[in-house]
């Protein structure tokens, strides 16, 4: 499975993004039973958890500093992820992972998730 991450960029504070994700794989292989999840890494510290969607995308989590900003969803015909981010901050500044977690279900742990995304770089500025 390829994920192809996009739509990151270079914004102002209280501005927003929509990252996309589309995945695609060998023999017409799809993501639509695997939970789905978006990770960050700012530089020089390590990556976390932003948010995650279950299979049927009935389920979320977010990360606690992500909660009434972002919301996460998915097109399971399209075989994409997306991750909407609203009043975003400086401190959000990152390059944004996609990932396909091994597992149905919603979860944060990184080790949970078979493929990752090349990353798509949001910048935002005070």
């Amino acid at each position: 499975v390829q994920l192809q991450a996009s739509g990151g960029g270079l914004v102002q504070a209280g501005d927003s993004l929509k990252l996309s994700c589309a995945a695609s794989g060998r023999y017409g292989r799809t993501v639509s039973n695997n939970a789905l999840g978006w990770f960050r890494r700012a530089p020089e510290k390590e990556r976390e958890f932003v948010a995650s969607i279950s299979w049927r995308g009935d389920s979320t989590n977010y990360a606690d500093f992500v909660k009434g900003r972002f919301t996460i969803s998915r097109d399971n015909a399209r075989n994409t992820v997306y991750l909407q981010m609203d009043n975003l901050k400086p401190e959000d500044t990152a390059t944004y992972y996609c990932a396909v977690s091994r597992y149905s279900g919603v979860t944060s742990r990184p080790d949970s998730y078979a493929y990752w995304g090349q990353g798509t770089q949001v910048t935002v500025s005070s």
